[in-house]
């Protein structure tokens, strides 16, 4: 290899490796030392930014002698350089990164916005203005890109696409999200990290079995990948379509697959009877958004906890367990996965009036081991009632549906004592309403009444309302949907 070609290769993987000068100056506790006493170069290193600054035209009066020498150490830093892209990944992929919020992309010159262009289909766009490994934290999906493109992404479901014979005749086992991927211009993408949730290493996991499967006219397509890392795999120089990580097991084998996992816990209140939903899913960010995304319609507020510390086995039955007065149902939990379009298995947890932290507990039932558990305390469901105003919504809710409201209210009589009780109405304004002659004239004096006091008297009337005339309420509810 020439010297020029060395320097020019070196120069185009400092390059695609600027996005790593952050990560450079990470200092190991100890360096290697060569026999002169000089650090050697290391990526990662505090040596690594001279890789950033060492570029310099070859002066013409050097000896042959120091130019050979030039080569060598060229070829020795362009080798060295190359791995910085493969190293740099899994520690993004693992969630070591600097803040990034989930509508960015972390690049070589920080974040990236992206733009949600149909919220419908999951789709999205984002355009990358310089050559640099692209990351997006939340989902683990990146690109190693040559120069500005423009690339669309959208979440799309397993079920839609894979045959469930298929998967069952074939042991083929889902390990990532769904992508639909497409770029403009095409030629300039020579990576694109595809996240999976199977747990690396494990013994019982050949990286053989990984195959990325395409999804075209002509049917499911499928393709190796180029390397597997512990939380993506890698295609280089890819096609784009529809795309992700199938697992495939060879029939009879009887291996348990180990998979990285998350628990989901969310808090609904009410005063009488405060409940939680547990969910115990694969860690597939596609999957947790579409659970995020069904519990926000009904007013659900995940809980901050930590996902299992061990990797949990597809196919395995898990118990919910937690302090003796809570009623859990159902208390048996099986991981599979189910495509973000499917309705997700869950446990719910009526814990009555807290006034004590609770506990709950995952444990695995053929083995009774433990692999889970979490305190909840009533300060921090406090907190989180203070943190979401419930009035809000109610308001929100109690605007959009005011001509049905006026239309379809019945017997107010329990409504007014409710709001006579709570101090909302007084005796004079109660009387007021009841006497007029025509029900739509009670129904809408009643809601400007209620409207004038502000929201915290229209959400005690909201919950009035979910009381005394609950299908009504569940029926306008769906239209919300």
């Amino acid at each position: 290899m020439s010297s020029d070609r060395v320097r020019s290769s070196s120069l185009t993987w400092r390059r695609l490796c600027g996005c790593c000068w952050w990560a450079s100056r990470v200092k190991r506790s100890s360096e290697p030392i060569d026999s002169s006493g000089q650090t050697l170069m290391v990526p990662f290193s505090s040596r690594g930014t001279s890789c950033l600054t060492s570029d310099r035209a070859p002066d013409s009066t050097e000896t042959e002698e120091q130019e050979s020498s030039q080569t060598q150490e060229s070829e020795e830093t362009w080798s060295e350089e190359k791995t910085l892209v493969p190293l740099w990944a899994p520690k993004l992929s693992s969630r070591a990164v600097p803040a990034c919020q989930s509508n960015q992309f972390l690049g070589p010159e920080g974040h990236v916005d992206i733009e949600l262009i149909d919220e419908s289909a999951n789709r999205y766009s984002v355009h990358f203005p310089m050559a640099g490994f692209y990351l997006w934290p939340v989902t683990g999906l990146g690109f190693l890109v040559t120069a500005p493109v423009t690339v669309r992404i959208a979440f799309d479901s397993w079920g839609q696409h894979l045959d469930l014979k298929l998967q069952h005749e074939k042991q083929w086992v889902v390990a990532g999200p769904l992508f639909d991927v497409s770029v403009e211009p095409e030629g300039v993408i020579t990576e694109i990290h595809l996240p999976h949730i199977i747990s690396l290493p494990a013994n019982e996991v050949d990286n053989s079995w990984f195959h990325v499967a395409h999804f075209k006219d002509e049917g499911m397509v499928l393709e190796r990948p180029a390397r597997v890392e512990p939380f993506y795999a890698v295609l280089e120089n890819p096609s784009f379509s529809l795309m992700g990580i199938l697992l495939r097991i060879v029939s009879g084998t009887g291996v348990s697959v180990p998979i990285t996992s998350t628990a989901l816990i969310y808090y609904h209140f009410h005063p009488e009877d405060t409940k939680f939903h547990l969910y115990l899913i694969p860690s597939d960010s596609s999957l947790i958004k579409a659970i995020d995304d069904e519990e926000a319609k009904f007013h659900g507020v995940r809980l901050q906890t930590s996902p299992p510390v061990d990797p949990l086995n597809f196919g395995s039955r898990y118990i919910v367990s937690g302090s003796a007065h809570l009623e859990i149902m159902p208390q048996e939990l099986k991981l599979s996965y189910r495509s973000p379009g499917e309705t997700q298995v869950f446990s719910k947890v009526f814990a009555g009036r807290i006034k004590e932290p609770i506990v709950l507990e995952v444990t695995e039932k053929r083995h009774k081991t433990l692999v889970w558990r979490t305190l909840v305390k009533p300060v921090e469901l406090q907190f989180q009632a203070a943190s979401a105003p419930p009035a809000l919504s109610v308001v929100a809710f109690m605007k959009e549906h005011r001509r049905h409201l006026q239309a379809r209210l019945g017997d107010l009589n329990g409504i007014l004592d409710d709001l006579q009780d709570n101090e909302v109405l007084t005796e004079e304004e109660k009387e007021l309403v009841q006497q007029l002659p025509i029900q739509q004239r009670k129904n809408e004096t009643l809601l400007k009444m209620v409207e004038r006091k502000g929201p915290q008297a229209l959400e005690i009337l909201f919950k009035s309302l979910n009381q005394r005339d609950p299908y009504l309420m569940s029926y306008l509810s769906q239209q919300s949907l």
